[in-house]
C-alpha cells in the first residue's frame, strides 16, 4: 500500500463542506502566501489550485487576490453580482478561521470614489466624466431608477462605455450594494441627458437615504395568503401545447407589493413530449411534492409569498415575491440537491420591486 502512495500520491480528500475547504487552505497557505506576496505567477501558483477547490464546494464563486499591506495578502470571493449565490460567499467568509498573513472578504467592497479610476479600450471611467441623477415615478414611488452619464459616450462606442460604466459602479458601490440597491439603471450620453447631472460621488449616500426610509416604510409588513382566491389560466401555444397557470389573483392586487421586492422562480423540467407539454401522473405528483416542500420552508408569514405556478412544455415554474433573498438561496439550493437524482431542478432571484414580471395574469 506505501508503494502506491509513493508512487501516485496521496489523494486529496473531496471538498463537502466550508470547513472541507478552509482545511484544505490551511495546509497550502504559506506557500499561497509567498506567490502572492512575491508577485510571481499568482495564477498558476494560487489561483489556479484555488479555483477547483471552490467549485467543488459550490459553482459561481469568483476571486480577487493581492497585498492589502507589507504582510497581509487579502483574499475576496465574490459572485460577480449573481443573487443567488451572494449569500454562499457570506457562509464561507464567515467560516473562515483566523489565518496570520491572511485577510478574507466577502463580495468586492465599497471604494473611495475618488480613488476609483479605470482605463478601458482607450476610455476613462472616474468622478471627473461620470454623472447621475434619479427618475422618479408616481405610480411606482419605491422604484430606484437611476440614470448615469458618461461624458464621452456616442453610439460607436456605446457596449465599450457601458461595460466599463457597470466596472466603474462595481468598485465604487461595491458588488453587494451595486447587487441589491439599484432597481433600473440607464447609461448615456451627455447630450441625451433630461436632467440636471448630479456628481457621482453623491450616489452612494443617495442609495443609502432611499434604502433607510424604505426599510422605515415596509418595516413588519406582513401578508397571510391564507383564504386568497387563486385563478385559473389556460391557453394553447403556438406548437400546440397546453399552457395551465394557478395564480393568487388577490395576492396581485395588494398595495405593498414593494415590501417583498424579490421574486424567486424556480424551474422544473420532465418531459412533456408526448403529452401537450404537460407532466404525466407520477410526474405530477412528484412535482407538488416539490412545490409543497418548498411551500413549508418558506411560509407566507416569514415574508414569502407564493404567487403560483404556470406549466407547460416540459417545464413548470412556481413563483414566490420574497422579503429577502437569502433564505430562498439556502432553501432551492438543498432542494435541488435533494432531487438531483430524480428531476432537473434550476432557479433565479431578481429583483422586481412591483411584481410587472406578473403583468400578464393582470391583464387576464
Amino acid at each position: 500500500m506505501s508503494l502506491f502512495k509513493n508512487l501516485f500520491g496521496k489523494k486529496e480528500e473531496p471538498i463537502n463542506s466550508n470547513e472541507d475547504f478552509w482545511n484544505w487552505f490551511k495546509k497550502n497557505e504559506k506557500q499561497f502566501f509567498d506567490v502572492v506576496k512575491q508577485h510571481k505567477n499568482i495564477e498558476k501558483g494560487f489561483l489556479d489550485k484555488l479555483s477547483p477547490k471552490l467549485n467543488e464546494l459550490k459553482e459561481g464563486f469568483f476571486y480577487l487576490t493581492g497585498m492589502l499591506n507589507d504582510d497581509t495578502v487579502e483574499l475576496i470571493i465574490t459572485t460577480d453580482g449573481v443573487i443567488k449565490n451572494l449569500v454562499f460567499v457570506e457562509d464561507l467568509i464567515s467560516s473562515a478561521p483566523n489565518i496570520g498573513g491572511w485577510k478574507f472578504t466577502a463580495h468586492k467592497p465599497s471604494m473611495d470614489v475618488r480613488g476609483v479610476e479605470i482605463e478601458m479600450n482607450g476610455y476613462n471611467f472616474s468622478s471627473e466624466n461620470i454623472n447621475f441623477y434619479f427618475n422618479e415615478h408616481k405610480a411606482y414611488p419605491d422604484e430606484i431608477d437611476i440614470t448615469v452619464v458618461h461624458n464621452d459616450l456616442n453610439e460607436g462606442n456605446k457596449f465599450a462605455i457601458m461595460n466599463g460604466v457597470y466596472i466603474f459602479l462595481d468598485n465604487y458601490l461595491g458588488e453587494l450594494n451595486f447587487a441589491t440597491s439599484i432597481d433600473n439603471l440607464t447609461i448615456i450620453s451627455k447630450d441625451e441627458a433630461q436632467k440636471d447631472l448630479v456628481p457621482i460621488e453623491k450616489l452612494s449616500s443617495f442609495l443609502i437615504g432611499r434604502q433607510k426610509e424604505f426599510i422605515e416604510k415596509y418595516e413588519g409588513t406582513r401578508y397571510n395568503t391564507e383564504n386568497d382566491a387563486h385563478a385559473a389560466f389556460e391557453s394553447e401555444l403556438e406548437n400546440g401545447n397546453v399552457l395551465l397557470a394557478i395564480i393568487d389573483t388577490d395576492l396581485l392586487e395588494w398595495e405593498n407589493k414593494a415590501s417583498h421586492p424579490w421574486i424567486l422562480c424556480i424551474t422544473i423540467k420532465y418531459d412533456g413530449e408526448n403529452t401537450k407539454g404537460m407532466p404525466d401522473d407520477e410526474t405530477y405528483k412528484l412535482l407538488d411534492d416539490i412545490q409543497n416542500k418548498i411551500m413549508g420552508e418558506l411560509k407566507d408569514s416569514e415574508g414569502y409569498l407564493n404567487i403560483g405556478r404556470q406549466t407547460a412544455n416540459g417545464e413548470r415554474e412556481i413563483y414566490f415575491a420574497c422579503k429577502e433573498f437569502r433564505k430562498p438561496s439556502k432553501i432551492l439550493y438543498q432542494v435541488q440537491r435533494n432531487y438531483v437524482e430524480k428531476i432537473e431542478i434550476d432557479y433565479s432571484i431578481y429583483k422586481d420591486k412591483y411584481w410587472q414580471s406578473f403583468n400578464r395574469f393582470m391583464n387576464n
